[in-house]
């Protein structure tokens, strides 16, 4: 995984898998630029901050993203996290495995604002199961925010 959060270049449409990486439960969402339009695909499981990566290949063969991203969890005051390391040899694993770009991108608060959008848009009950693919689908239309703010600039 590169330290950056973007690509040098952001001139084109992109599709893009994200991660909400968890030790128990990996939430993801893909999501193209040109509109910037997001879906929560998926909730897979995981022991000890280890995937079952044959899902994981499944749903990159699914989806076919170019680019894979992976929310970095830092502390509210922008410190280190005790899991970002972890995060980040997730975020490595899958560039290596795959192959695909993979960048990563600030996450902090995606869980309060996940919980925040089911009780308005969804009015369901509250379910940490439900969190994780709409928090990767928050850290993936960030990233495409940022993206798309690129491309304005070049």
């Amino acid at each position: 995984m590169t330290t950056r959060i973007l690509p040098t270049d952001c001139s084109r449409p992109v599709t893009a898998l994200s991660f909400d990486y968890g030790t128990e439960k990996i939430g993801i969402a893909f999501g193209q630029s040109i509109s910037s339009t997001t879906r929560a695909v998926a909730i897979i499981k995981a022991k000890d901050g280890v995937p079952n990566w044959d899902m994981v290949a499944n749903l990159i063969k699914i989806w076919k993203p170019d680019f894979l991203i992976v929310g970095l969890p830092y502390n509210l005051d922008g410190s280190e996290s005790r899991i970002l390391q972890r995060a980040s040899k997730f975020a490595n694993r899958l560039n290596g495995r795959f192959n695909i770009p993979t960048f990563g991108i600030d996450e902090r608060l995606t869980s309060k604002a996940a919980r925040d959008k089911l009780k308005t848009e969804n009015n369901r009950k509250l379910c940490d199961a439900d969190l994780d693919d709409l928090a990767a689908q928050i850290i993936l239309e960030t990233w495409f925010g940022e993206y798309n703010k690129k491309i304005t600039q070049q």
